[in-house]
């Protein structure tokens, strides 16, 4: 059964955005699984894509872990190479995506780990790693169910990829026991995907990215195009998935409301580089990086009827980036040296690190 997170919640002390009306202190109020061993590393990651003869440099030599039993949020605005991180961790990697820097080492269990990028190749990856290890909700995933089959042959045709050696009637009882886990009814299985609406069908896209139970889920942008209510549920579903069955999901929006009612850590990405991260709370409450405040500062407030301002100007062009600080053309506080060289990624607090030049000497 799925849980909603928000019924609990007070609407004195605001975590997020009016939206949800959810609190500051959501953590505390809901029992957090103990946080333990690290299950993934993606480390120095450079990506770009190469198109028309041009190449856009999408990631630059991002450093991410995941820890067991953990959710984690990676946000940033649209273009900043959150997807693209995404893709890489998971091993989908396709042209005109290259990845030409790093590692991603997935530690499959307390003895065993293998660096998917340089180890195994696609075939070994999609039969070792994705579903077992790993699953990913990929963007508007909810509009890539095949629209020719019905719900029970979606979820059949993935345990037939994973070597399951099921029957038919196996199989049925097989999927049925599983959405029923996930709040979903058996009607729908005879459904097709045009025939249940948006959020229905991304509840079906998760249910059946837990068909095996991964270690992590890489959720990319799920609640985007829902509704409020459908939001809430999409979010609920994560929770629960994470406090019932220990999977480590990875959230990525480009809403840091969205990342901060469920997620115990957050990495916030800029111009393809990771700028920020730091216990979702802390980073909330105190922001270090001028691109985390502008964030931060704009989301809307109960009672609050000051005019919010959007970040003045544009990301850069990936094709060409600035030279320093990618941030800097945007950041009232820039200084030479942001102009001149990007700043070093370090922990400048207890779990907290910074890519910055205001906080580090020079």
């Amino acid at each position: 059964m799925v849980v909603d997170i928000f019924s609990n919640c007070s609407i004195d002390n605001i975590h997020c955005s009016i939206i949800f009306g959810s609190t500051r202190n959501i953590h505390e109020k809901t029992k957090r699984p103990v946080i333990m061993r690290t299950l993934l590393e993606a480390k120095n990651i450079n990506a770009l894509y190469v198109t028309g003869g041009s190449n856009i440099y999408a990631v630059n030599d991002v450093s991410l872990e995941i820890k067991e039993k953990e959710m984690v949020g990676i946000v940033g605005e649209s273009g900043c190479g959150k997807t693209t991180l995404v893709k890489t961790i998971y091993g989908f990697i396709e042209p005109p995506l290259k990845v030409t820097q790093g590692k991603v080492i997935l530690h499959m269990d307390e003895e065993n780990s293998v660096d998917m990028l340089s180890s195994l190749n696609r075939e070994e990856i999609e039969r070792e790693v994705w579903w077992k290890h790993i699953s990913w909700i990929p963007q508007g995933a909810q509009n890539a169910l095949n629209p020719t089959l019905r719900i029970r042959d979606i979820f059949a045709e993935t345990l037939k990829k994973t070597l399951i050696n099921l029957d038919k009637n196996e199989t049925l009882k097989f999927i049925e026991d599983h959405i029923l886990k996930f709040g979903l009814s058996k009607d729908i299985l005879a459904a097709y995907p045009h025939q249940l609406s948006g959020g229905m069908k991304q509840r079906v896209t998760i249910a059946l990215a837990m068909a095996f139970k991964p270690k992590i889920i890489l959720a990319d942008e799920p609640t985007s195009a829902l509704d409020v209510i459908n939001q809430r549920v999409i979010l609920g579903m994560l929770k629960e998935i994470n406090s019932s069955y220990g999977t480590s999901v990875v959230l990525v929006s480009h809403d840091i409301d969205i990342i901060g009612v469920i997620c115990d850590r957050t990495a916030v990405m800029y111009a393809g580089n990771l700028i920020e991260t730091g216990r979702t709370e802390d980073l909330l409450k105190e922001p270090l990086h001028p691109y985390t405040k502008a964030l931060i500062e704009s989301l809307p407030r109960l009672g609050d009827k000051s005019r919010k301002e959007g970040l003045k100007g544009q990301p850069p062009d990936l094709r060409k980036p600035p030279l320093g600080c990618k941030f800097h053309v945007r950041c009232p506080y820039a200084k030479d040296v942001c102009k001149e060289k990007n700043p070093p990624f370090m922990e400048v607090k207890p779990n907290h690190f910074l890519s910055c030049w205001l906080y580090m000497s020079e």
